[in-house]
């Protein structure tokens, strides 16, 4: 756990993508199995703790503590995992009065806190885990240990701390120097553990270990590491680790189970590459590169084919052998959240294309086909803004099913049947793709029409003035291009239309998570509304980044010095005419809402420019911004 503990810590403090990898990859060559296996997979986050919730979480800790003074501490640090572990009285001065801890499960060292008996702290020597020469035993499979783990710790009784015996009811283990418990430990103890047992298990380890390990453990059961590590970069590390490419751990990783041993013994030249017996498996998506100015000569119309970019999010749809699996572009697994679009992958195949929400018929409420017949680009997509009450959600009830159906925007075919045709041409794939599209339910799947042009300045005109609200510029793909993982230079372009900018006043700011934990870097703001002898302001949008952390610190210490009212971690902030923060905010797109009082919802806003030198009363009025929805 120790080492799990200080991968955290330094994760955290490292901004730089280069030398996070640098540090996950130093941890698979530092730590044995299982231990980074399950750190692996907490990072990636397919560790699922069913027996701890953050509720829970904070009865623990209010039931050691002033209650106002936790939810103050709360506030003050922004996130609950960092707070409960400062927080946590240290040292035999409590009384606790849960029952006294259980015996280790069967297989896991009493002083050593892992299974196996080796420490997850120190290096290992990767010879000590070859095979010996004779005699060795078949290596276990991930099933054998998942069962094993499940048998040792199936009889746990309910586990908490004593604070006669020492912290954490440990038989004085924290004065006797006991390690901490190990990540194997403490996986499989919550892996058997019911919901009145989880909570005391915790409450447990964080009386015997110090407030990095609690931070540590906290995050690890309530799955929200914030160390601005993505599952991609983790499997970028392995990648890395092993001397491999990326796209092959990603066809792998669906059919891997943790801790990855069979992974890790492949990566080692330990073992034969893992097998993946996944159906319906995630095949790493190819990517484009951003047009520029220089690369506007190499746009042949012979040579490449244009079609739109759609603004919805780009999936992966998946189905062999009665398994249906809808992927995001990362490769997660999306599938339960879009259950509308699922039940109607009916083939056999490996679909790429854009996830939209369909504007639904008035009497029906099917999806809505213009001109009665679908197949390329005729179901009517609604905005994004409706797409958003689709996404982040576990589970989606009959009624929004009903009032945002999804369907998808097919733009290539990877596999068609049980033939890979990713190496063929993108002339060739479209081709199947159009046979392939004709087979589906024409409200749930249609065609990426592929857009004529005869040349540069043509193209130019139809990227600034698009058919649809929907669209947010072109694709540019070269006709004679396989379809390769990753983002090679030259074979697919995209040329998103300039981004919409306006001034807006700062209205709001709430504190953010992680290393923002400390400051007010999510913002609300507004435009003007109203008389212009007497304006109000109008949210019109949130935006938490493209701002530098120099620019940061100014926004808090304005936040901080103008706040007018506070609301738990929010600040309202003075915004009149003759005095506020203006800030040019800029964004994608805009389309009308229902649910936002000023009537309209940007899409992807940012920050552009903190407009120091220009008074409120000259930020933009709302007529701004409706004229935008009419043109």
């Amino acid at each position: 756990m120790k080492a799990f503990a200080d991968l955290l810590d330094a994760l955290v403090l490292q901004p730089s993508r280069n030398g996070k990898l640098r540090l996950i990859v130093e941890h698979f060559r530092a730590v044995a199995d299982p231990e980074r296996g399950y750190a692996l997979a907490a990072i990636t986050g397919d560790l699922d703790v069913k027996s701890v919730k953050p509720a829970m979480l904070r009865d623990l800790v209010t039931a050691r503590m002033d209650e106002v003074l936790f939810r103050y501490s709360y506030d003050y640090v922004g996130d609950l995992a960092e707070t409960i572990a400062l927080v946590w009285p240290e040292g035999d001065g409590y009384q606790a009065t849960a029952a006294p801890h259980p015996p280790l499960p069967a297989g896991i060292s009493p002083t050593r806190g892992e299974i196996g008996g080796a420490t997850d702290a120190a290096p290992v020597d990767q010879r000590s885990r070859l095979p010996e020469a004779s005699g060795a035993s078949a290596p276990e499979t991930p099933a054998d240990r998942s069962e094993a783990r499940g048998q040792a710790a199936a009889d746990l009784p309910p586990c908490g701390g004593d604070a006669r015996q020492g912290r954490g009811g440990y038989d004085g283990a924290a004065q006797a120097g006991m390690d901490a418990p190990s990540l194997a430990e403490i996986v499989a103890r919550l892996d058997a553990a019911t919901r009145q047992e989880g909570p005391k298990l915790v409450e447990a380890w964080l009386d015997r270990l110090d407030a990095s390990g609690r931070y540590a453990l906290l995050k690890l059961v309530t799955g929200a590491l914030r160390i601005g590590v993505s599952a991609r970069l983790a499997k970028q590390a392995l990648a890395d680790f092993g001397g491999r490419e990326v796209a092959e751990i990603e066809e792998l990783w669906h059919g891997l189970e943790p801790p990855y041993e069979a992974l890790f013994a492949w990566l080692e030249g330990r073992g034969e590459k893992p097998v993946s017996a996944a159906l319906a498996p995630f095949r790493p998506v190819m990517l484009s590169q951003p047009l520029e100015e220089p690369d506007h000569g190499l746009i042949d119309p012979a040579v490449y084919a244009a079609e739109w970019k759609w603004d919805g999010i780009r999936v992966q749809a998946s189905a062999a052998g009665g398994v249906r699996r809808l992927y995001s572009r990362s490769g997660d697994d999306i599938s339960g959240a879009f259950p509308d679009l699922v039940d109607f992958m009916t083939f056999e195949g490996t679909l790429d294309g854009e996830l939209l929400v369909a504007e639904t018929a008035p009497k029906s409420g099917a999806p809505k086909i213009s001109g009665g017949e679908a197949r390329a680009d005729d179901i009517v997509a609604a905005t994004f803004s409706d797409l958003q009450q689709r996404l982040n959600r576990k589970t989606v009830s009959a009624a929004v099913l009903k009032r945002y159906p999804v369907f998808l925007r097919c733009y290539d075919l990877l596999v068609d049947g049980e033939e890979d045709i990713r190496p063929f041409t993108l002339a060739e794939r479209r081709e199947r793709l159009a046979a392939f599209v004709e087979r589906l339910e024409p409200t749930r799947f249609d065609l990426s029409p592929l857009v004529p042009f005869a040349d540069f300045e043509r193209l130019a005109a139809l990227r600034a003035a698009p058919p649809h609200p929907v669209i947010e510029g072109l694709m540019l793909k070269r006709l004679d291009s396989a379809y390769v993982p990753g983002r090679p230079k030259g074979p697919w372009f995209k040329w998103k239309k300039d981004p919409h900018l306006i001034d807006a006043v700062l209205m709001y700011a709430q504190r953010g998570h992680g290393k923002r934990s400390s400051y007010y870097s999510d913002y609300t703001f507004g435009v003007w509304s109203g008389p212009r002898e007497e304006p109000e302001l109008v949210p019109v949008g949130k935006a938490y980044f493209g701002f530098t952390d120099a620019e940061l610190k100014q926004l808090d210490r304005y936040i901080r010095d103008n706040t007018i009212e506070r609301f738990g971690p929010v600040r309202s902030v003075r915004a009149e005419p003759e005095h506020g923060l203006v800030i040019e905010v800029a964004f994608e797109g805009l389309a009308r809402s229902n649910r936002h009082k000023s009537g309209v919802a940007m899409r992807f806003p940012r920050v552009s420019r903190l407009r120091w030198d220009k008074p409120a009363f000259e930020a933009d009025r709302i007529e701004t911004l409706t004229a935008m929805l009419r043109d």
